[in-house]
């Protein structure tokens, strides 16, 4: 099993859950994060003041899958959160040893 994170723009996250969708995936979990990678962020104009915006916003996707799911739902996210311009994100995948669903008590893949 794997752990699948992606960094993508907020803007794409709609994108990127209907591409997971499309490929199987039931669920995940979704957090507001900031960051910054090569860009170190820019400088915006607010009111006639420059000021420099050091984090940007960003959307964090979690999503848990077996290893056999692990290419497509890589795929599935950088088909549709490339934008083609700096800042795109980033995906990391992790190894899961076990998995458990509280409810029902099942333990790896099928816990998923």
């Amino acid at each position: 099993m794997k752990l699948v994170t992606a960094i993508v723009k907020p803007f794409r996250l709609d994108d990127v859950r209907n591409a997971l969708s499309e490929v199987g995936i039931q669920g995940m979990t979704v957090s507001e994060v900031k960051g910054f990678g090569r860009q170190r962020g820019h400088t915006e104009l607010y009111r006639g003041a420059e000021y420099v915006v050091d984090f940007l916003p960003k959307a964090k996707i979690e999503v848990a899958v077996s290893d056999e799911m692990m290419e497509r739902t890589v795929e599935a996210i950088i088909e549709s959160a490339k934008t083609g311009k700096v800042g795109d994100g980033k995906i990391f995948v992790t190894d899961l040893h076990q998995v458990w669903r509280i409810r029902t008590g099942e333990t790896g893949d099928s816990a998923l």
